[in-house]
């Protein structure tokens, strides 16, 4: 352990004696009414063993179509430490987290999802972790039950083509699943990036990392809300947040074409004063010009990826709408995110 390290663990075990710590656990919900009772119960059940510190649960509805919502309003009510951000539509589970980030007010959140895929049993864990001088508990998955061989393998790809990619380390087998600091969490505030991977923003703010190994368990009910054209997305998402090597790669292998047809060009006029001229090939150059034809689409559709990220970007839009916050209907959206970003 580092001198910094212990230096925190010194000062966050005096906070504890002296002032109860708030630790937040943040939920990003979509369509979640099967499971979303049984997720409180149990995750409850783990922090009533943890009189130590103060929790709040912080659910965000991502623009649920179920009761999700109606759920959370019935766990406010029996319960003052529940609150719930209600969005005013489907943004995605990476803009949900923001929201959610932006919203809590702990000294260390916990992410994790309603699906009970991620165990509450890990909380304590992650606590003491925490108070040994770690700013970034997360949960590495030691097994994946419940998913296909196909999906295994290919997120295991995914991991190893990023590290290749990119000069983060970016860390492979683990989710969304973790603690944070609160220094993490204001980190997190800063980045108002609009296309978001925020398993690379984990990887990319630093901080003292810890990872602790369990096996993921099939979903407790209801059914996953994500497909494969979905984790694409996220996947081309990943790569470029993160790393411009696909343009160089564009830009590499044009290189190598247009070499390629100086060198055939060349052959063709040497051949042609030399043997004189024959009878063209259609085929062949039929074929030369549909394959430098998809290659080239190939490469616009690359850089199209970029473009469209920089349009984006230069929008400047908010990265989420709030409908409610706890019933109350949210009237001036960026005072709401301004207070919540700077705590004033």
């Amino acid at each position: 352990m580092t001198d910094r390290q212990t230096d925190r663990q010194t000062d966050r075990q005096t906070d504890r004696q002296t002032d109860r710590r708030l630790v937040s656990i943040l939920v990003p919900c979509y369509n979640e009414e099967a499971v979303l009772h049984q997720f409180y119960a149990r995750t409850s059940e783990v922090i009533a063993k943890i009189p130590s510190y103060d929790f709040e649960f912080v659910f965000v509805n991502d623009g649920s179509k179920d009761s999700t919502l109606d759920i959370m309003r019935e766990l406010r009510e029996k319960d003052s430490r529940v609150s719930y951000v209600n969005l005013s539509r489907n943004f995605g589970k990476e803009i949900a987290m923001i929201a959610g980030i932006d919203y809590l007010q702990g000294d260390a959140a916990v992410i994790m999802d309603a699906d009970l895929q991620d165990p509450p049993e890990l909380i304590p864990e992650m606590i003491s972790w925490w108070e040994k001088g770690y700013d970034d508990i997360s949960a590495k998955r030691r097994s994946r039950a419940g998913e296909s061989f196909f999906k295994k393998w290919s997120s295991h790809t995914f991991y190893r083509l990023l590290q290749h990619l990119t000069n983060i380390q970016i860390q492979p087998d683990v989710g969304d699943f973790r603690l944070l600091d609160k220094q993490c969490l204001n980190a997190m505030r800063l980045m108002r990036e609009s296309q978001r991977y925020t398993k690379g923003l984990f990887s990319w703010i630093g901080f003292n990392k810890k990872e602790i190994l369990f096996d993921r368990d099939a979903r407790a009910a209801g059914t996953t809300k994500w497909n494969y054209w979905k984790l694409m997305n996220l996947a081309i998402e990943g790569i470029t947040s993160f790393t411009i090597a696909p343009l160089r790669a564009a830009s590499f292998m044009g290189c190598l074409l247009a070499l390629a047809a100086i060198l055939y060009m060349a052959y063709i006029i040497i051949r042609t004063l030399i043997l004189g001229g024959d009878v063209p090939g259609y085929p062949s150059l039929i074929s030369i010009i549909l394959f430098i034809g998809g290659v080239q689409l190939l490469f616009l559709g690359i850089i199209g990826e970029y473009l469209g990220r920089v349009f984006n970007e230069s929008k400047f839009r908010p990265l989420y709408l709030v409908k409610d916050y706890n019933g109350i209907c949210i009237m001036n959206q960026e005072r709401i995110r301004e207070v919540r970003r700077y705590g004033k």
